[in-house]
């Protein structure tokens, strides 16, 4: 099978679909750091941020971000605008006249589409997780300089294969655990159990002191017991494990996202979540460019008496619904109603269906 050339009118497709689709980003981040610069200009001022970390720390990291968040939205308005224009224009009739078909039609389409595809892929995997990082934490110290409370009690984590930890409470004015338990178990029985009054973070070797501690080692029917005043111990658990917010998962690369996701389900930690909505979003979001230039050319390759104006407002109504849903689609992961790897991919399924309802719809 001959494969299909890149020609003339292929060249103008994507020139056009690029072009526009970079020009509409352009403006909607302009529009946007004016009205985010307006929105924390007095915090900027209050906390006295530098100029040049107001610049390159934070807006030079907030683009990247907005770039990716808007792209679905612009990958559609870009095909309704410009598709639009070729209709009314009698353009499309004209390719379809000189028989060139409405499935060969799409191809300079698809191919734009899987460059804007690979650029989001890009950005969420490689750019986006370091530049967050440098974003958040320009924002922890001049916009949202809070220290961060862990308010959980009763914590029970699972360390390792065998090791299970309970803390009572956890001190954030201090660093320091209450009423700690760490238990070793193997084929359901106890070997050793270590408890403590307390247990405090020690910056000097990065574990823990305890005080107070008992340890009891379980030989059969036998216990031998150790006491003392205090003991240094190094666990699988820092004290970053009590101040990580919700929103770090945006700034881990894809493998420091894996590894959080592993630790923390062995955990049972119910924080997890947060980094399984990141990864599956990260992955989901670039295949909406072929979702949405699909549903793009079919709905406005068709000349409407009215203009662009109605195809621009169904293109703008339908790519807002997609972004809607898929920010509601997280709460199916939160409720537990859905798996992350279900719930954040439906919006593209359903999507999909219907982008491939109205191609077939389309006028050929």
């Amino acid at each position: 099978m001959k494969k299909p050339e890149i020609k003339i009118l292929d060249k103008y497709i994507i020139k056009k679909f690029i072009g526009t689709y970079f020009f509409a980003l352009i403006i909607i981040i302009g529009i946007v750091i004016i009205f985010d610069i307006s929105e924390k200009i007095d915090d900027f001022v209050l906390k006295e941020a530098p100029l040049n970390e107001i610049i390159f720390k934070y807006y030079f990291n907030f683009i990247p971000f907005i770039l990716n968040t808007f792209s679905p939205l612009f990958v559609f308005i870009t095909v309704i605008f410009f598709t639009s224009k070729l209709a009314s224009n009698s353009e499309i009739i004209a390719m379809l006249s000189g028989g060139v078909s409405f499935k060969r039609l799409m191809l300079p389409y698809m191919i734009s589409a899987t460059l804007i595809a690979i650029l989001s892929m890009v950005l969420g995997l490689y750019i986006i997780p370091p530049a967050n990082k440098q974003r958040l934490d320009f924002e922890q110290q001049y916009i949202k300089s809070t220290k961060y409370y862990n308010a959980n009690r009763n914590i029970h984590y699972q360390l390792a294969k065998n090791e299970f930890v309970y803390l009572e409470s956890f001190s954030s004015w201090n660093n320091t655990a209450y009423r700690f338990t760490l238990e070793t178990i193997k084929d359901n029985q106890i070997v050793s159990k270590l408890t403590a009054e307390t247990a405090a973070w020690d910056t000097t070797f990065n574990g823990w002191k305890l005080k107070n501690y008992f340890i009891r080692d379980y030989h059969g029917a036998s216990e031998q017991i150790k006491t003392g005043k205090e003991i240094d111990t190094v666990l699988n658990l820092t004290l970053e494990d009590f101040y990580r917010r919700k929103n770090v998962v945006e700034s881990l690369s894809y493998k420091d996202l894996n590894k959080l996701i592993n630790m923390q389900k062995l955990r049972g930690d119910k924080m997890v979540k947060y980094a399984q909505i990141e990864k599956n979003s990260r992955l989901a979001m670039p295949f909406s460019a072929f979702i949405l230039t699909l549903m793009g050319v079919a709905l406005s390759s068709k000349k409407r008496r009215g203009g662009i104006g109605l195809n621009l407002g169904i293109g703008i109504a339908l790519s807002f619904s997609y972004i809607l849903f898929m920010r509601f689609s997280q709460m199916f992961v939160h409720t537990g109603t859905l798996p992350p790897e279900i719930a954040l991919w439906l919006p593209n399924y359903l999507y999909a269906l219907i982008a491939i309802i109205l191609y077939r719809a389309a006028p050929k």
